[in-house]
Parts: structure tokens; sequence; C-alpha cells
């Protein structure tokens, strides 16, 4: 156990964090340098968006300086702040952390959130400056900010540049002599913690383990303790760069197990695996089920295809148990699931793997948070979709969630970001000054604001320099109404929202007038109108395409024409009756796009 060391990587989203991990596998063996590019960024959205989202382990073997061969584990971390959890669950994992500082940005605000991260659970931090080959590189600047915001030593910091290998062999060095190894006695009753799963679909579910005491072997019968399943261990093993079978994984050791769980529901990352002849032993703190945060309907485009989508989202759930989805019905887009997520980028990356990787046509409504609804008869109703909202006589008050937001900005850009954030109803909690160049700001927002286009926007008015990490900060009352979008004087649940009473009109206004350009002309008035309860905040008709029934009447009497436009007119009437208004995909899209 002495030459064993557990560590991750921990940076902002491209510091250079997988290209680090390659750079650590070419030099200790483990792929040739034509083969590598991402290796641990096997999925195509992963590469394109240059993010990790699916974190990934590997065993490593290195051979030390002083000739001691070492086993390191690294345990690898998402970068987004929508996947926090998975990172505190990967360091709970480690004894170490090998903290990633891009030398031409400085340190950002993700960089902060995750050392803390680190510095609660306990863990060795070593700095790295990464990057160090750009010529715009601020190496001096880098190790000031990390003295001033993280309170780290400035000698121990390491320069590193990932893309040509400079200083790696030294962070190598420094992993084996500072990172402390392993605590734990193998004789001891067996205590693992679930960092990670994956979905095999001739094995089951096969959960990542970090044994920190006992012993796990093929044969031994194993027991979930948020659950209390037991399984039978079939198969344990490490990560190379696939899966290694082995005779068993002691105390301090990292790796995988197969024991035919069927069900992705029965294993959650932070949980706890214990032996099921000692089902006394306590569990890791930490753990909680994921909530997911951000809630949208999702359709299938074509109605046929409503059991197609069915059967991926059971299939993409088992890849991706923080997802959440239960059916849902709408007036205006028929037979649909509602699907939650833990963040926006979650959401996003989530409907790109169900359009790619399982083939699916389908069509997203607006993200939207869970409400706080309490009622006149005192009754408090938790409520993720506006169509679902007690009509307004019933509602007593209404409370939404809230974020802590750190925004890390250039002192030149101050002005701006504090202007955006009050447009968003956000509070400032304080401002702080790490450096003379930086400032960093603390915001309480509204959640629902947040998850629109607070970031595009925050990184517009910053140049892209801004950064920015958040936390949930619990609910609080506002003044908030819901707004029903009435289509030829039918309410389409689809497109209704929630909105700040104060500018409902305004963003009624807007989206009126944008569902007024795409919905499509009919044969007859189609009156568009945004409604609070009974009263219309706005109002916007499309006017009838108009077919010239007396173009025929090349003379003649004048009651003949009259005669043709009165039939008309009658026509129309009826026609307004049953007639039936098909809104496209780009009214709910529009939604999205409201310029307020």
């Amino acid at each position: 156990m002495n030459n064993i060391r557990n560590f991750c990587i921990i940076a902002h989203i491209d510091h250079g964090k997988s290209t680090l991990a390659d750079r650590i596998l070419e030099l200790t063996g483990l792929i040739r340098k034509a083969s590598m590019e991402q290796m641990l960024d096997s999925m195509d959205l992963e590469r394109e968006r240059g993010i990790t989202i699916k974190a990934k382990s590997v065993r490593i073997p290195y051979k030390s300086a002083s000739g001691d061969e070492f086993i390191l584990n690294l345990i690898d971390t998402p970068g987004h702040v929508d996947f926090n959890y998975e990172v505190s669950r990967s360091l709970m994992a480690c004894e170490g952390a090998v903290l990633l500082v891009d030398a031409s940005q400085g340190v950002e605000a993700q960089t902060i959130a995750n050392a803390n991260l680190a510095l609660d659970a306990g863990l060795k931090i070593i700095p790295v400056i990464n990057k160090i080959d750009l010529p715009n590189a601020m190496v001096d600047d880098c190790s000031l900010q990390l003295y001033s915001m993280l309170g780290l030593h400035i000698e121990d910091i390491l320069h590193v540049s990932a893309k040509e290998g400079t200083g790696v062999l030294e962070l190598l060095e420094a992993i084996v002599d500072r990172v402390p190894p392993p605590q734990g006695n193998a004789s001891d009753p067996l205590k693992c913690l679930i960092f990670d799963s994956f979905y095999d679909a001739y094995r089951g579910v096969i959960p990542h383990l970090r044994v920190f005491t006992g012993m796990l072997k093929a044969g031994d019968k194993i027991m979930v303790k948020s659950t209390e399943k037991v399984f039978e261990v079939e198969e344990v093993g490490y990560f190379s760069l696939g899966l290694v079978q082995a005779a068993g994984l002691s105390a301090g050791d990292v790796g995988y197990t197969v024991a035919l769980i069927r069900n992705a529901g029965e294993i959650h990352v932070g949980d706890t695996v214990v032996s099921a002849e000692h089902p006394e032993v306590p569990a890791i703190p930490g753990f909680r089920m994921s909530q997911p945060m951000v809630y949208c309907g999702v359709y299938p485009i074509i109605t046929s295809d409503y059991a197609k989508l069915g059967a991926a989202l059971e299939k993409f759930k088992l890849n991706d148990s923080s997802v959440t989805f239960e059916k849902e019905t709408s007036a205006a887009l028929g037979y649909g699931y509602r699907m939650g997520f833990l963040g926006l980028l979650h959401m996003e990356i989530a409907l790109e793997r169900l359009k790619r990787e399982y083939e699916q046509d389908i069509i997203a409504t607006m993200p939207s948070v869970i409400y706080k609804v309490a009622t006149n008869n005192g009754e408090i109703q938790m409520l993720d979709n506006p169509s679902k909202f007690p009509p307004e006589g019933q509602i007593d008050h209404i409370e939404e969630p809230m974020i802590r937001a750190r925004v890390i900005v250039p002192t030149g850009f101050v002005g701006p970001c504090m202007e955006l954030a009050e447009a968003k109803r956000g509070s400032l909690v304080g401002i702080e000054h790490p450096d003379d160049k930086r400032a960093t700001l603390v915001y309480d927002l509204p959640l629902a604001e947040m998850i629109t286009d607070f970031y595009d926007r925050l990184k517009s008015v910053s140049r892209g320099y801004a950064s920015m990490d958040y936390e949930m900060n619990g609910y609080r009352a506002a003044d908030l109404v819901k707004v029903d979008i009435l289509v030829n004087n039918g309410v389409v649940d689809a497109l209704s929202y929630i909105s700040p009473k104060e500018g409902a009109s305004i963003k009624g206004r807007a989206l009126i007038y944008k569902l007024s350009k795409v919905i499509p002309r009919h044969q007859f008035k189609i009156p568009l109108q945004a409604a609070i309860g009974s009263q219309v905040i706005a109002r916007a008709d499309i006017f009838p395409m108009r077919k010239d029934v007396i173009a025929k009447c090349y003379g003649g009497d004048i009651t003949r024409k009259r005669k043709l436009l009165e039939k008309q007119k009658e026509g129309k009437k009826k026609m307004k009756m049953v007639g039936f208004v098909e809104v496209p995909q780009e009214a709910f899209l529009s939604l999205m796009k409201i310029e307020e």
C-alpha cells in the first residue's frame, strides 16, 4: 500500500487537463505518441466542445527516479459546475489533487471552487501552472494569484507544458513524494466508495470503486448501503486503457466490480459498498441522491415515435443515472416526457446525445426550474412545469430557487458585469480584489435567470474574460406570475412561462411579436395573446391570406360580386370556428431567444 498513490487532476474548463493526462500516459509507456489524442475524453461531444463530460480512471505503473515501482491511480474529473457532485465524490476517492492553472488565463472561478472542494476533502494539493510555452504566459502573475487567492506557497508551484511534455516527469516525481499513500487495513471489514459507474449491455451496471478497508474478490457478497440490496461479485479488476481482470482489490486500490446489477437505479455515485456479512459498517459521509435543477419537456417531432423515444430514454438513463424523466402530455405537442437535468450544460449534452447516439428527432421546450408554490389553504407544492400551477386566485405566494454566483472578471469589465447581474435581478453580496488586475463579484441570483442566457451574455459583456462558478442558495419569495400564451383563443400550455410581474408585459410583447413571425398565415385571422389569468397583457393578430373570389367577375352587376364576398365571409366564419392552428417548432425555440 505504501507504493500506491491515488490522485486526480482538477481545473477550470480548457486549462489542459485532458492533454496533461495524455502526456502522463505517454511518458509512463501506456500509450504511444502516435495513438495519443485525448485518450480519456473518448466521447465525440467531449472532443468537439473541449470539455470532460464523463470522468475516466486509469492505473499507471511508474518507476521513480530512485528506482522504486509505484502504482498511480489517476481518477479524472469533469470540469463544469453542473457536475460538481461527481467532482466531490472523485476527490473523496483520492489522497492528492493536481490543481492545474492555464498560464495565459490565470486562476478562474471553477479553479477556486474545485480547490476548495479538495481542501474540504483533506487532499494534498500540488499546484501546477500549465501552458508555459505560450508567448502570452503569465507565470509570475499566476503564482501570485495561487498564493493570494488559495494560500498556496509559491515555492511549491510546478511549471509544466502538457503539450510539449516540459516538466511532466517532475510532476510525476512530486506526486510520488508529496501525495500520501492510502490508509486502511485489508483485514478490516470491507468498505468501498462508488465514485462513478457505466452500463454494459451484457454485464449490467459496473460501478467504479475505491476500496478503503478490507478485500474484494469474486464470489463475495456485497451490500449497497442506501438501498440495502445484496449482490454476488462475479469479477473484479482495475482500469488500464480498458478493464483488466484481477484476483482481488485490497485496501487503497481503485478498480471495478461486476455483480450483474441490472437496474441503474440500484447504484448511485457517492454510495458506500460493504460486505453483506458486515452490514453495520458505517457509510462514507457526503452521499446524496442527485437532484435535478433544470427541467424541460421533450417530445418526438413525429407523434408515432413516442414509444421509440421512451425506449431511448430508458437506455440513456443506464449511461447517465442523474437524468430523470416522467411521462407528460401537452395539448400543443401531444405525448412526451418531462426531463430533469443537473444544469443547463447537462441538458444541452443530454439532448445532443439523444439526437446523435439514439437517433431521436425531438423538440425540447424552454427550460424551467422548480418553484415552491404556497396556496391559500396552506399547502406547499414543488412545481417544475408552469402548466401545473394552480389558478392565480389560489396562490398565496411563490418562492424561486436562488444561487450564489462567484464571477471573476478583469477590473475594466466590472461595470458591465454588475449591470448585467442587476438586470437579471441579482443582489450584490460582496466584491473582492485579489490583485490589481482582477475583481471577484459575489451575487445572489435567481436560478431561472441564470439558466437562460446569463452565461453567454456575461462572456459577451466581458469580451470572454469573465469566469463564473455557482452553488445553490435556497429559496426566496418573489413577485412572480404565470403568463399563458393563447393562439386562436386556446391556451398553448407548452408556451406558458413564469416571469417577474414587473417585466411580464415586456417579455409577453416580445414573445407575441416573435410568434407572429413564425406561425404561418391561415385563411382566417389568428389572434395571439399573452395573459396573466384573465388579464391580457399583449396581443397581435396574424392576418388571413385572402383568396380573390371576385377575380372571375369581369363585368356585370355589383350585386353578383357582393354575393360572392358574403359567401366567402360566411365560409371564413365557419372555418374560424373549426379551424386548427399548427404551432411550428420555431415558436418553441423563440422562447429561448427573447431579447428583453
